[in-house]
């Protein structure tokens, strides 16, 4: 390798950087043997970093990537996703992302969503699932909220974080909600899940084979046998709750390897989403159906019914809870994260988190 030509490289990177980085989809710059074909050759280029290698015509003129510059020839190389390698169950301080490991003091674990402000005094707060902050009800205001959650080594008193400030009530089968009593149907079907993520129920995972054209259907198993087909089901809409940041200063709201969201959108059916959560980091996935009415099982002995809610294709295991859903391409926030199995996700569209908990991002 003659070293004038590395110099000459070197220079062209230099003079074209900048230029190179501003255009969409280039992650970075560098100096490399070009390739052609997926097979290196013995050619020295200015390599182009790029997430995903796109057809000429899918991109802008502006965004283009040029033969050459200064001189000297390019090549786009395909790196994908960049992105540091977040622990999201470490103990964070003094910077704490959405994204990460945080709970309740009884409770395993679960996935902090945002940072979100209080629409009638502005006050930072934080938001995740009522299973995560709030016990499944079983919390009182006041409680401790360790990052990182207990099943990540968090403590009391060192990692408190917050104290929990309020909560959406979950309505488990056999309790009754406000006016009439509520029409009655079959108990769910299949057996209680884990208790750091509660799980979708039979009618959700079959819905989901029929739309992958898979000939597969979930099994029923009795339900237990506290549950009689006249149990009134009282529907809810979210799994949500808020903290108070003991220090809201430590705080960001950048979701981890994400950034940090600039709105909300409604979710719409074939929409690619990402989300980064407590266990299983930065994953996407695919809006499959909407508008769903499901029962979920919130370990052994209770179960909820939920309207109004979305459904994926599985992005997510159990601790993910709370994690906050994002439109692929852009930082809309689509939803949040309370329920999966195997094979989906479900998460409520973010307007409706919202409104019921009278906050804004």
């Amino acid at each position: 390798m003659s070293m004038d030509v590395f110099r000459q490289l070197l220079e062209a990177q230099r003079l074209a950087q900048a230029d190179l980085l501003r255009r969409r989809g280039v992650v970075g710059v560098a100096i490399g043997f070009r390739s052609y074909n997926e097979i290196s050759t013995d050619q020295l280029a200015v390599s182009v970093l790029v997430e995903q290698k796109k057809p000429v015509e899918a991109l802008s003129e502006d965004d283009l990537v040029p033969q050459q510059v200064n001189g000297m020839r390019t090549d786009v190389v395909e790196v994908g996703r960049l992105e540091a390698h977040v622990d999201p169950r470490d103990r964070f301080r003094p910077n704490i992302p959405a994204g990460v490991s945080i709970g309740h003091y009884m409770v395993t674990a679960g996935t902090l969503g945002a940072v979100v402000f209080d629409r009638n005094t502005g006050e930072p707060l934080l938001l995740s699932n009522n299973h995560v902050l709030a016990n499944s009800n079983d919390a009182v205001v006041g409680d401790a909220i360790l990052q990182p959650g207990p099943t990540d080594h968090g403590a009391r008193p060192d990692d408190v974080v917050a104290k929990l400030h309020r909560f959406e009530k979950l309505r488990f089968y056999g309790e009754h909600g406000p006016g009439p009593t509520p029409p009655t149907t079959s108990p769910p079907l299949l057996p209680a899940g884990g208790c750091d993520i509660v799980e979708l129920f039979v009618n959700v995972g079959n819905a989901l084979a029929k739309i992958n054209g898979s000939a597969k259907r979930l099994t029923s198993v009795p339900a237990p046998k506290a549950q009689t087909s006249d149990t009134p089901i009282f529907p809810n809409q979210v799994d949500a709750a808020l903290a108070r940041p003991n220090n809201p200063t430590l705080f960001q709201q950048d979701i981890a390897t994400i950034g940090r969201p600039n709105g909300i959108k409604r979710p719409q059916l074939g929409m690619q989403i990402r989300k980064f959560g407590r266990t299983t980091g930065y994953t996407e996935g695919k809006i499959m159906l909407m508008n769903a009415t499901v029962d979920v099982s919130y370990g052994e002995d209770k179960q909820a019914r939920f309207v109004g809610q979305v459904i994926t294709s599985p992005m997510s295991q159990g601790g993910d809870s709370g994690a906050l859903i994002i439109e692929e391409d852009s930082l809309q926030a689509v939803g949040l994260l309370f329920a999966g199995s195997r094979r989906a996700t479900i998460f409520t569209p973010m307007d409706v988190v919202l409104d019921v908990m009278d906050i804004d991002l």
